[in-house]
């Protein structure tokens, strides 16, 4: 006996086609086109969300490096006299600290001189 598979087919359609709702133009009619800008779109989410944690770090640095050239310090030195002193605090904590608790990360740095 012969299978049909126009029920799976469709479904299956269906499937990408709202996936690929909200993208524009032909991508949204075409089931082909849509399948294609879908496959694309995953692939673009995982990425990113490896990415994301690498601009997420960059951010950090960034910030906790402008707070200890504020006070008289570079980045490099403030991790290295962390290390130093056994103070095991992470990135996101300290950035955390120099942008919206400025005297809390002035005790660090007094702590670590």
């Amino acid at each position: 006996m012969r299978v049909k598979k126009g029920i799976t087919k469709r479904k299956r359609h269906k499937k990408i086609l709202k996936a690929a709702k909200g993208m524009s133009h032909i991508r949204t009619a075409s089931y082909r086109k849509a399948n294609e800008a879908v496959i694309k779109a995953l692939s673009y989410q995982y990425r990113d969300r490896r990415n994301l944690k690498r601009d997420m770090r960059s951010l950090w640095i960034i910030r906790i490096s402008a707070a200890a050239k504020t006070h008289g310090t570079s980045y490099s030195q403030l991790i290295a006299r962390l290390k130093k002193a056994d103070i095991k605090i992470n990135r996101k904590i300290l950035a955390e600290l120099s942008v919206n608790q400025p005297k809390a990360f002035e005790a660090i740095l007094k702590e670590v001189k």
